[in-house]
């Protein structure tokens, strides 16, 4: 392999944003947050999403806020919809 090329890989935890949970693994991604995992210190990368709080891997159903979206996009672009009907 070449030399100076390649990224850094090193361990990181990457956190879980909803139920907390932490996972050590290696990856090339950095973080100015850190964090004491196992009595060492890693970078800490927080994630929206992980396979403990997806869906699809906890078996639970999340309701979405369907109305709240729809009622976003009326208002980004519903005046728009409303110019084109006029014409």
């Amino acid at each position: 392999m070449k030399k100076d090329i390649h990224p850094d890989y090193h361990p990181v935890v990457f956190q879980d944003a909803g139920t907390g949970t932490q996972f050590l693994t290696q990856s090339t991604a950095t973080s100015d947050r850190t964090t004491e995992y196992e009595g060492k210190e890693y970078p800490l990368i927080v994630v929206d999403v992980t396979s403990e709080s997806h869906p699809f891997w906890t078996g639970a159903q999340r309701v979405m806020d369907t109305a709240g979206r729809v009622e976003r996009f009326q208002n980004r672009f519903g005046a728009m919809a409303r110019r084109r009907k006029k014409n």
